[in-house]
């Protein structure tokens, strides 16, 4: 492919820079891809200038028949407080979102025709595909993604994408009241009314306050689903979707099934029927029934499910390495965990390449404390951070727990590999003097009130930027915040990381945002998972994604 320079500063002024990096072997093909793709350079463009041919999926031939998957069916009524993978993965075969980010982490337009952003990266003009019709025969339109994005950014959604536009589309204001502590209660709003503008009926502006690199990967969180306004904001069966599939019975916590439906934008589906069944949290029930032929295949398996997998008669496993994890988070505005010298010496009594082995199998890296993944472009490599039984008895000594303490952790059943790590990670905790009652829920109910208890174990899926998670989870008065963190200096470096396009630039900012987590973060993090599952041979097209998204369109028997 034949793109000058003139043609790549038509796309945005920073690519001719960003292909000079790439051939002086100063930025590597994988962040040239992501930072192009970005920036607005189709994706087949990007891999023609780094000298690589891009995946390309084969069309699934019509097959018929019916696929089962083995996957948890949980509440779907609220898109935008979705705060796991399952629901996502049933609402997104019939709603689309304007971008995909693919099993490449590279992100596409879906919705979307195109997106450019001006060089500051402040203003982002989305592009709608035309001619896409909703189920009902409406054609998409920039209203309907405008109520989309407007409710999104309404704090009395209580959206955990609002944690994504802080600061670029959403302000912090004075409500006029206080809270208990007699400090002002602060709230969120959009800071105009220009911040999101319709230029025509297929064209949105993102006027933004301050730069922003990740919006298009932003569009692809997995709450981000584009309703129809016609539905009220309420997901269920007979939904308006312009996705593949409509749902037409669900079950909570038995099953979800989906047809295919007529006038889909995209490929024909080439089979008759999908339908999601839940067998619970005992992974010995998900395995016998993948054995036994009553599902084709498992959203993801767990360790424990491993070894019998292997065994399996005809299940291809398929195994991805991602930014999943799990944290145990500490609320700092609880006494026990105020002081961050506490909060250092619980990540200093932890052996994490032992944690990874025990609970994972090895299957994975041990992780950093940071939240910022090897696989993440803006990863900066520090000495890693050893078990330090010594120092961290001297740290709660200075913070006036010399005998140690005692705290409860809350943690869920599935998948089974989460227990195992807190287990492990109460052991060694006792060798620090910190005594840790585990309290081990049904999933549906850890997930009921996962952001209320002082200390907690919360799975956390793969971004394919590491700004991306830092600002879902750790920016103060986010709805994800589930640590209660507040600290104006991480704020003010996330701004900078999230503005700042030349990669090693922004390597640079995130040593500082990672040393900062280490120091004074509110979590312990264990491990980076290796995501794995099971599928018999037979489903054609299936392939693991890096955050166990499912996209059942492609899929043949």
């Amino acid at each position: 492919m034949s793109l000058d320079n003139g043609d790549l500063k038509k796309i945005h002024g920073a690519l001719p820079g960003l292909v000079d990096q790439l051939k002086e072997g100063k930025l590597d093909r994988r962040e040239f891809l992501r930072t192009s793709t970005l920036l607005g350079l189709s994706a087949s463009a990007a891999y023609a200038l780094a000298g690589l041919s891009e995946p390309v999926r084969e069309a699934q031939a019509a097959s018929g028949g019916t696929i089962r998957f083995s996957m948890r069916v949980i509440k779907i009524e609220n898109p935008p407080i979705y705060d796991y993978v399952y629901d996502s993965n049933i609402a997104r075969q019939v709603c689309d979102y304007l971008t995909r980010t693919g099993y490449d982490n590279v992100t596409r337009p879906s919705l979307l025709e195109k997106w450019q952003a001006s060089d500051d990266l402040t203003t982002w003009t989305l592009t709608l595909k035309k001619g896409i019709k909703w189920s009902n025969g409406d054609e998409l339109n920039a209203d309907h993604v405008i109520w989309n994005l407007t409710r999104w950014l309404d704090e009395k959604n209580g959206s955990s994408i609002i944690g994504l536009y802080k600061g670029f589309l959403v302000v912090d204001y004075d409500t006029g009241q206080k809270d208990d502590k007699g400090q002002p209660k602060m709230g969120t709003k959009l800071y105009g009314d220009k911040a999101i503008e319709k230029v025509d009926n297929y064209t949105i502006k993102l006027n933004g306050q301050k730069p922003q690199l990740a919006v298009p990967e932003n569009l692809f969180h997995y709450p981000a689903l584009i309703l129809h306004p016609a539905d009220k904001g309420v997901f269920g069966v007979g939904s308006i979707g312009t996705g593949a599939f409509s749902l037409t019975e669900f079950e909570l916590g038995k099953k979800a099934v989906l047809k295919p439906r007529q006038g889909y934008w995209g490929k024909p589906v080439a089979y008759d029927e999908l339908v999601f069944i839940d067998n619970g949290d005992d992974p010995a029930a998900a395995i016998a029934a993948l054995a036994s032929g009553q599902v084709d295949g498992m959203m993801e398996a767990s360790t424990t499910q491993y070894a019998a997998l292997q065994k399996i008669p005809g299940v291809v496993i398929h195994k991805v390495t991602t930014g999943q994890t799990a944290v145990a988070r500490m609320q700092e505005d609880k006494e026990v965990f105020k002081d961050p010298k506490v909060r250092k010496a619980m990540r200093l009594a932890v052996n994490t390449p032992k944690v990874l082995q025990i609970a994972h199998l090895g299957l994975g890296a041990p992780a950093e404390h940071h939240h910022v993944a090897p696989v993440h472009p803006e990863y900066y490599k520090l000495p890693f951070m050893k078990q330090n039984i010594a120092e961290a008895k001297k740290l709660l000594a200075e913070a006036g727990h010399p005998d140690g303490f005692e705290v409860e952790i809350f943690c869920k059943k599935d998948p089974d590999w989460e227990a195992i790590a807190v287990q492990a990670m109460v052991n060694m905790w006792k060798e620090i003097g910190v005594n840790v009652k585990m309290n081990v829920l049904p999933s549906a109910q850890y997930w009921d009130h996962w952001t209320i208890e002082a200390f907690a174990f919360t799975n956390w899926t793969h971004r394919p930027l590491g700004t991306m998670v830092l600002d879902l989870a750790y920016r103060t008065g986010v709805p994800w915040n589930e640590s209660h963190y507040s600290n104006p200096k991480l704020d003010a470096l996330l701004d900078k990381a999230d503005a700042t396009l030349d990669v090693e630039k922004r390597k640079l900012v995130m040593k500082d945002i990672e040393e900062l987590m280490q120091e004074e973060g509110p979590i312990v993090q264990p491990l980076w998972r290796a995501v794995f599952t099971g599928v018999n041979k037979k489903v054609k097209g299936f392939q693991m994604h890096p955050t166990s998204y499912l996209f059942a369109e492609e899929w043949s028997l």
